[in-house]
């Protein structure tokens, strides 16, 4: 058997803030655009739930997967936002989705986080301690913003996106190969504190950190399994900025319609951005029905990790992305708002 993603889903919050919006602070939408790609981003409100996002993406990607709730043998939550600081998001998915036999736990390794639990399923469902693996990155980064530091605040944005990972026999002819890694000594390039609670960044010092990092796992991971870049069908990076994917990219030897950027439309949503980059890049055709897909991630610790893995969609979407309240349908129990 062969792990491979077999569903995808995403949701974003209803209100979208554009470069104008930072005006106030002193940054235009040309210096943004320039400078990052950003042209705009979405804000979960104040008293907004960010499960609520998580499990409007989830459900998306089960229903795409054709699997229940009751297939689902784990649910891991990459986010560095929770809504509580315990429990964590995902024991409250599973259990909204009804996936009552999982397991449930959140996974915090800041924008590299989707990739870490993505490299947590396919290890599960290749020792066989699951068939069923479903990984969600949800991120309310407006919660640890700094709305007045014009270098972090229009990076920002908040959303979620959700793959459901499966054993397929036959599999696809690759197999899942992930590079991950971590420097500590690299903290306060990139981190915020307990007393502070805002992110502080040394922008120039992770763009040189990000575009070497993510390059080099990439390149380890194809070397792996006697890959090129050429082989993979697309090429997903952490949305930090627009700069940094292109550099990655180049880096790689990526060919440009291979490359997929949405930063453009939800800035830098953390460990939500690849995930809900996939479901985008499916509902406008980038993805087939199967093919190879490449991934890589960089984030605070400093700590980031690339991988490959096939992917097997079905034709038809069973959800679009949007605003939260299209994805949950009536009658929900665990409608928006319920704690």
């Amino acid at each position: 058997m062969t792990a491979a993603i077999v569903g995808v889903g995403s949701a974003l919050p209803e209100r979208a803030v554009p470069n104008s919006h930072f005006a106030a602070i002193g940054s235009s939408d040309e210096w943004i655009v320039k400078r990052t790609g950003i042209r705009q981003r979405h804000f979960l409100p104040e008293d907004g739930h960010l499960a609520d996002l998580a499990l409007a993406a989830s459900r998306i990607a089960l229903a795409q997967s054709g699997r229940t709730a009751r297939e689902v043998g784990h649910v891991v939550v990459a986010t560095t936002t929770p809504d509580r600081t315990t429990p964590g998001l995902a024991v409250e998915v599973a259990a909204r989705l009804g996936a009552d036999r999982a397991a449930a736990f959140d996974l915090h390794a800041a924008c590299a986080g989707f990739v870490y639990a993505l490299d947590h399923a396919v290890a599960l469902i290749e020792s066989g301690r699951a068939r069923t693996v479903l990984v969600c990155g949800a991120e309310a980064l407006t919660r640890i913003t700094d709305h007045q530091d014009r270098s972090t605040a229009v990076l920002l944005g908040d959303g979620a996106g959700a793959v459901v990972v499966a054993d397929l026999e036959p599999g696809p002819s690759v197999e899942p190969a992930f590079r991950l890694g971590s420097d500590g000594d690299l903290i306060p390039l990139l981190h915020a504190d307990r007393y502070d609670r805002k992110l502080r960044m040394d922008g120039p010092e992770i763009f040189v950190q990000a575009v070497e990092r993510m390059s080099e796992a990439a390149r380890d991971v194809l070397a792996r399994r006697e890959l090129t870049a050429e082989d993979v069908d697309l090429f997903v990076a952490h949305q930090a900025n627009a700069r940094i994917v292109r550099a990655v990219g180049k880096e790689l030897g990526v060919p440009p319609e291979r490359l997929y950027l949405n930063v453009d439309r939800v800035a830098n949503t953390s460990s939500a951005s690849i995930p809900l980059a996939l479901h985008q890049a499916w509902r406008e055709g980038r993805l087939g029905p199967a093919g190879l897909l490449g991934v890589a991630g960089f984030g605070a610790g400093v700590t980031w990790g690339a991988g490959v893995i096939g992917w097997h969609l079905p034709d038809e979407d069973p959800g679009a992305p949007g605003p939260i309240g299209w994805h949950l349908p009536d009658g929900d129990p665990g409608a928006p708002g319920r704690r």
